[in-house]
């Protein structure tokens, strides 16, 4: 009896003291996850207490008062989840002293931090075992580093990294500047001697007369304002300040060029209200509502806060006016790399966010994290993890939760979705089976505008291969671990509009080789008052360092994958291989590698076929080859012409573009009967899917190889 009895004490001892050295290892573990460090029983609502895994890949830290934490490495999540679960198991529940600091988790577990919302909270279901190995990462996808909560350290490590990347990332946007002012000499040469010898230069426009058409209007509408703005009455040409069907302007008069999207929806009827939106990793974003104020009622401050980063509730919020008139189908538009959605309302009544609302459409515009007011639930600027973000986390989190919003405001359940250059590449990402593939069951459609999923020859340009030559050490040394290159947004908030506007162009211009030759000159200096935006250091790597997009070329197959495969197809040019190999690769069906499953939504593509900075025909390729049995394609066209900003902003644009996105948004809807008929789309017949895995393109397809 006495043996056993000791036998007893000494396991129980052995089992203490695995207990005890689990809960030491969980509160350094969570001590290295959380938002601040807790040392003196200090911060407890800032302990890390779980990891949640929204995808296999991406797991957000949960605090005990229920806030979230940005993305951490794999291992560093799985090692939490895993220390948890076993301290559940194995230590008591019995709470001894104060809550809150490691030692009384080393006693207690890490349940004494459930006071918070967290402790209703089941472990996720991506926790996983200690005998199962963390996921690997895609190799487009690599690790992003780990930042811990604030320390002396890390707080000198941050501005030593400032310090550094401002000098450099200062002297390298210098020599952006000069060369796109020096390389504009010869333009500025020739226009000058055009003038000297009483030569019109803009005459070579393509649209230099409807540019002129234009130019006159705005003054006559502007003069019109002024008249009505000085009577007590309306003007008696009240009509061509009114615009197209009773949409009364409420701004006017000479564009002071500002950066505000309500004002120029203001000046042609409409009105927009800014809503906030939190992702699953605790990011505030911004949502902009479009709509028409003779029929909608303005939600109330309150009502536009974010809630929460819990998403696809299943809740609604309905707000008409007249509840029994039938409502607008819901239409999200994203926006491109270093932009915002103001992007798509510089136009006047030619920008696609007003001629979709005034067509008929519930139009929404999302605004990736950051934006121009960056905003964290628990961060704030100076803190890394509140860079620590790239193009993997903008499609899994901020589009995913933008969907959701608008699902909660509109009632539905899908909406349309319009994408431009890295709006596409985050959309194309988000809906990879890897990634959030029900999120296609949210989608009606996806219209992608220029689509960025393979690199066009503009990434072999000197600027950018020094990017890529440099190593990611050597890169956050020279742009930082925060954001990138923010001399910019200063630059945007020191010179006058109009030069702004001018610079903004010229360097664009310099290094994404486009021109204005398609825009309406007059309103240029309005289109790049909305860009650039704070965007991370993280995700310009990504884009353009050495392991990812600019290696690979695509968005998610690697060099060789894509390679293989358009050789396999039989791709002309110097990527052809042997007889042999070709026919090596031809005994891979033909869906192997595709990307998307049965769940993805139907898309549509417009491509830019003078586009150096994207490759939009790659993709067409992809879908034409069979490549993506799952995804059918109820609408292409390549148009010849046009350069990668033309699709937005082209002055014919609406004919060229718009219109058929128009049409493509009200035949692919599924709920025609429930809606009202957008404008222009009274004789457009339902589009009706192809049986799963049918594959390429589908019979209802629109098709077209020139503008």
């Amino acid at each position: 009896m006495g043996i056993n009895a000791d036998h007893g004490h000494s396991g129980s001892q052995a089992s203490g003291t695995a207990a005890a050295q689990t809960a030491v290892e969980f509160a350094q573990q969570s001590e290295k996850l959380s938002f601040q460090t807790t040392q003196n029983n200090e911060h407890p609502d800032a302990v890390a207490v779980e990891a949640q895994f929204i995808t296999a890949q991406d797991p957000v830290i949960v605090t005990a008062d229920g806030n979230r934490l940005p993305t951490v490495p794999l291992e560093q999540a799985h090692k939490l989840n895993i220390l948890k679960e076993e301290l559940n198991r194995d230590v008591s529940n019995e709470a001894i002293g104060e809550v809150g600091s490691p030692s009384v988790v080393a006693k207690n577990g890490p349940e004494s931090y459930g006071h918070g919302k967290a402790a209703a909270q089941k472990p996720s279901d991506g926790s996983l075992r200690r005998s199962m190995p963390p996921t690997n990462t895609h190799p487009l996808f690599p690790p992003l580093p780990l930042y811990g909560p604030p320390s002396l350290l890390r707080d000198v490590q941050c501005w030593i990294f400032r310090f550094t990347s401002f000098f450099l990332s200062a002297a390298f946007l210098g020599v952006i500047v000069l060369g796109a002012l020096f390389t504009s000499i010869p333009q500025v040469c020739y226009h000058a001697w055009q003038r000297m010898t009483f030569q019109n230069p803009d005459l070579k426009r393509p649209f230099y007369k409807e540019e002129l058409r234009r130019k006159n209007m705005r003054e006559k509408q502007g003069e019109s304002w002024r008249r009505r703005s000085s009577q007590d009455g309306i003007a008696p040409d009240q009509e061509s300040v009114q615009g197209d069907e009773g949409f009364v302007p409420t701004e006017a008069g000479p564009d002071p060029i500002v950066c505000d999207v309500g004002y120029y929806a203001r000046r042609v009827g409409l009105d927009i209200e800014e809503i906030q939106v939190q992702t699953e990793d605790g990011f505030i974003i911004d949502l902009w509502h479009v709509y028409d104020p003779r029929e909608y009622i303005k939600l109330k401050d309150e009502e536009r806060e974010n809630l929460g980063p819990e998403l696809f509730t299943g809740e609604t919020r309905k707000r008409l006016k007249d509840p029994s008139q039938k409502r607008k189908f819901p239409v999200l538009l994203m926006h491109g790399l270093l932009q915002s959605s103001g992007a798509y309302c510089v136009n006047d009544d030619d920008s696609l966010a007003f001629y979709l609302c005034k067509s008929g459409y519930d139009v929404w515009l999302g605004n990736n994290r950051c934006g121009f007011h960056p905003k964290h639930a628990l961060l704030d600027y100076s803190d890394p993890r509140m860079w620590c973000w790239n193009i993997r986390q903008m499609g899994v989190f901020d589009l995913t939760a933008l969907v959701s919003r608008v699902l909660f405001e509109t009632g539905f359940e899908k909406i349309g979705l319009i994408c431009h250059s890295q709006g596409t590449t985050q959309t194309l990402v988000a809906l990879a089976k890897e990634q959030r593939p029900e999120l296609g069951e949210k989608l009606t459609v996806f219209c992608a505008l220029a689509p960025a999923a393979y690199a066009g020859p503009l990434i072999g340009k000197m600027y950018f291969k020094f990017m890529r030559v440099i190593s990611p050490d050597l890169f956050r040394v020279m742009f930082g671990i925060h954001a990138f290159i923010p001399l910019m947004m200063t630059m945007h908030s020191i010179l006058p509009p109009g030069l702004y506007g001018w610079l903004g162009y010229k360097v664009f211009s310099f290094l994404f080789d486009w021109t204005d030759t398609r825009w309406d000159r007059g309103l240029r200096d309005r289109m790049f008052q909305f860009a650039p935006v704070y965007v991370s250091s993280e995700s310009m790597r990504w884009w353009l360092g050495r392991e990812c997009f600019a290696k690979h070329k695509c968005i998610l197959s690697t060099k060789e994958e894509w390679r293989s495969e358009e050789n396999e197809d039989g791709t002309d040019g110097p990527l052809a291989e042997t007889a042999s190999q070709l026919r090596e690769h031809h005994k891979k069906p033909k869906g192997a590698t595709a990307w998307y499953n049965e769940q993805v939504c139907p898309f549509a593509l417009w491509v830019a076929g003078n586009d150096a900075l994207v490759d939009g025909k790659k993709l067409l390729r992809r879908f034409e080859r069979g490549r993506e049995p799952n995804v059918q394609v109820v609408h292409s066209k390549v148009l010849p012409e046009y350069e990668h900003l033309d699709v937005i902003w082209a002055m014919d644009a609406v004919d060229q573009i718009f219109t058929e996105v128009r049409e493509v948004l009200w035949k692919t809807c599924n709920v025609r009967d429930k809606c009202r008929i957008p404008k222009g789309c009274e004789n457009v017949a339902a589009w009706i899917p192809e049986d799963a895995g049918a594959g390429g393109e589908g019979d209802d397809q629109s098709s077209s190889d020139s503008a």
